[in-house]
């Protein structure tokens, strides 16, 4: 059971630390409202999509679904044209370093929307949580099986808290804006950059 403990962990948190646009967006939010508690809708919608796709990839669903070409393509037009207007909101929703301007937050709606586009709308993030979680995942049976699922659930849920909330300890280190500036850039370039290669790769596959 320790070993299921630890193998859920470890993997989960490999899986989640890497930069992608899910946690640049928690991220920013977490640093562009103005209480933490406001971030609360992506911090949770993203939280409920990583406990989602885990238990499908856990339970085989995933596998099944994810074996329709026509599904699969859609989920890549989908992810790519979320992730061109994100980009555009982020580029052009900025704080003006010099002018010190009051950003105006994303309502809870539009968190909810865009969270559940990065989080599900992304067929390499669902890709890589049925071939490392739910491969690793048959290897356990009974209650090695229910503490590997539930150890890989509470990282996630953890990390998307603390993640928001770097975002708003940042913030409040930076009162100039200037750092929240310069972060909406690089995360609008960022997004735009995963819609490209997910062009790129729809075209080739």
């Amino acid at each position: 059971m320790i070993l299921a403990l630890t193998h859920g962990f470890l993997l989960a948190l490999g899986l989640i630390l890497p930069l992608g646009v899910q946690n640049v967006f928690v991220f920013n939010q977490g640093a562009l409202q103005k209480h933490y508690y406001n971030a609360l809708p992506v911090i949770l919608t993203a939280c409920l999509c990583d406990t989602t796709l885990i238990l499908l990839a856990i339970t085989g669903v995933s596998v099944i679904v994810l074996q329709f070409a026509w599904l699969k393509a859609m989920l890549l037009i989908f992810g790519i044209i979320f992730l061109l207007y994100m980009g555009w909101v982020s580029w052009k929703n900025t704080p003006s370093p010099a002018k010190n301007e009051e950003f105006s937050p994303l309502s809870a709606k539009k968190q909810i929307v865009f969270a559940l586009s990065v989080s599900l709308l992304n067929p390499h993030a669902i890709l890589d949580t049925v071939g490392v979680i739910g491969t690793s995942s048959l290897q356990y049976s009974g209650i090695e099986k229910v503490v590997f699922t539930a150890s890989c659930i509470v990282v996630s849920w953890l990390w998307f808290f603390s993640l928001a909330f770097a975002g708003k300890m940042t913030s409040r280190l930076d009162q100039s804006g200037k750092m929240l500036y310069v972060l909406n850039k690089v995360s609008a370039l960022f997004m735009w950059g995963v819609a490209i290669y997910m062009v790129i790769t729809f075209v080739q596959a």
